[in-house]
C-alpha cells in the first residue's frame, strides 16, 4: 500500500447535488484511505437539499457548460482556492467536457472519441449492430412512427425510448404492444424528435461497473435492479433510480459489457481508460443485451462499499490519484443473499443476508 496520506488531500467531486455524486461521497467515507479527505463539491445547485446535508464541506455553484469560458473560470478558481489534488467528475456532459478540454485538476476519464460516442444512444447500437451484443432496433422520428407500422418487425412488441444524447432516468420509454399506443405515445412526446424503437427484453436489469487502466480492466462489479422507485407512477416503470437491488457475480455479463467497450474503443482508435458503467437486459432466454453505456457510476453503487474490497469509489479515487497498486483483488464475490434498499427519507440500507419476514414475526434492532 502506498504511503501517501489521501486524508490530507482535497478531493473535487463535480455534479455535488446528485444522487450519483452523493453516493459517491457516501462509499468514500466508508473507505479508511478517505474517511477524512477534504471533499469539495460543485454543482449549477438545481438541488438545494445538498446545501444542506453536510456531505461536503463546502459546495460551489458553477455556471452551466453552455457558457464554457465562465465555467472553465469558475472551476479554475475552485481549484486554486481549495487547493485540489484532483477531480471525480460525475455528470456526463461535464465528463465529455473535461476529455475535450484543458482543465486545472487531474481526474481519471474516458478516452475523448469513446466518451463522444457512448454519450449517444443511438450510436453505440449503430457501432455495436453486428455484434449481437445489442437488441434488433430502429431509430425513427416521431413522424415515421406516426405514419408506419413500425412494429412488425419486433413482433407487435416493442421498447421505445428518447435516443437523444445524454438522456436518462427512463425519459421517453414506453413498453408498447400496438401501432395504436406507439402513435399515442408520439402524441404525447412532440417535444422529442427522434426514438429508438427496440425488441423488448423481459429479464434481468443488469449494471456492470468496470474500471481499466490503459486497457487492462481492474475493477469491476455488477448488481441486478430489482425495484425503482415509484415505478407505479411512470408508464415504462422506469423512474431512473432502484428502490431495490442486490450486488451480483455474473461472467457473462461481464464479458458482454467489456466486449461492448472493447468494440468502441476498436472503433475509436483508443485504449480504454477510467471508469464505465455498461447497462444490460437480458433476453428470453437470460442473454444479456447492452442497452446503453454510462460514462460514471450510477445511484445504487454505494452497496459496493458495504463488502470488503468491493468498494468503486475507492477504487476509482485511489485511480485517479494514481494509486492503481492499492486497488486490490479485480471483483470479489457478493453474498447470495445480499439486498440493497433505498428510500426516498432514508440512508441506503445493504442487508448481506436477506430473508423475507414471515407474518406474525418481527425483526430485532440492528
Amino acid at each position: 500500500m502506498s504511503p501517501i496520506d489521501l486524508n490530507q488531500k482535497s478531493l473535487l467531486i463535480s455534479g455535488a447535488c446528485g444522487v450519483t455524486s452523493r453516493t459517491i461521497v457516501r462509499a468514500l467515507r466508508k473507505s479508511p484511505r478517505f474517511a477524512q479527505t477534504r471533499l469539495i463539491g460543485m454543482d449549477v445547485c438545481d438541488n438545494p437539499f445538498t446545501l444542506y446535508e453536510g456531505l461536503y464541506e463546502r459546495i460551489y455553484r458553477v455556471p452551466r457548460l453552455n457558457d464554457p469560458q465562465a465555467y472553465q473560470a469558475c472551476v479554475a478558481n475552485i481549484v486554486q482556492t481549495e487547493r485540489i489534488d484532483a477531480a471525480i467528475v460525475v455528470p456526463e456532459p461535464e465528463v465529455l467536457f473535461w476529455t475535450k478540454n484543458p482543465m486545472p485538476a487531474p481526474a481519471l476519464l474516458p478516452p475523448p472519441r469513446f466518451s463522444t460516442e457512448a454519450l449517444s444512444k443511438a450510436r453505440v447500437y449503430d457501432l455495436l449492430k453486428h455484434t449481437g451484443l445489442v437488441p434488433a432496433y430502429e431509430i425513427l422520428s416521431r413522424e415515421a412512427i406516426l405514419a408506419g407500422r413500425v412494429l412488425d418487425r419486433f413482433a407487435g412488441s416493442a421498447w421505445i425510448r428518447d435516443v437523444s444524447e445524454g438522456s436518462t432516468s427512463g425519459k421517453g420509454a414506453i413498453h408498447v404492444h400496438s401501432q395504436e399506443e406507439a402513435a399515442a405515445w408520439m402524441v404525447l412526446n412532440q417535444g422529442t424528435q427522434r426514438f429508438m424503437v427496440s425488441e423488448f427484453l423481459p429479464g434481468r436489469n443488469l449494471a456492470c461497473l468496470m474500471l481499466f487502466n490503459q486497457g487492462r480492466l481492474v475493477k469491476l462489479g455488477c448488481y441486478e435492479r430489482l425495484e425503482y422507485f415509484m415505478a407505479k407512477t411512470v408508464i415504462s416503470g422506469v423512474s431512473g433510480n432502484i428502490s431495490k437491488g442486490r450486488l451480483i457475480n455474473d461472467p457473462v455479463a461481464v464479458a458482454a459489457s467489456k466486449e461492448a467497450v472493447e468494440q468502441l474503443c476498436r472503433h475509436t482508435g483508443e485504449t480504454m481508460h477510467g471508469l464505465v458503467t455498461v447497462d444490460l437486459r437480458t433476453d428470453a432466454q437470460d442473454a444479456p443485451k447492452v442497452t446503453e453505456i454510462n460514462l460514471r457510476q450510477v445511484a445504487a453503487a454505494s452497496a459496493f462499499a458495504e463488502v470488503e474490497g468491493a468498494n468503486l469509489a475507492e477504487a476509482q479515487a485511489l485511480a485517479t490519484f494514481g494509486l492503481w497498486d492499492d486497488i486490490g483483488p479485480v471483483e470479489v464475490t457478493f453474498p447470495p443473499r445480499n439486498r440493497l434498499f433505498r428510500d426516498i427519507d432514508g440512508l441506503p440500507v445493504f442487508v448481506p443476508d436477506y430473508e423475507d419476514l414471515p407474518i406474525g414475526q418481527c425483526l430485532p434492532r440492528r
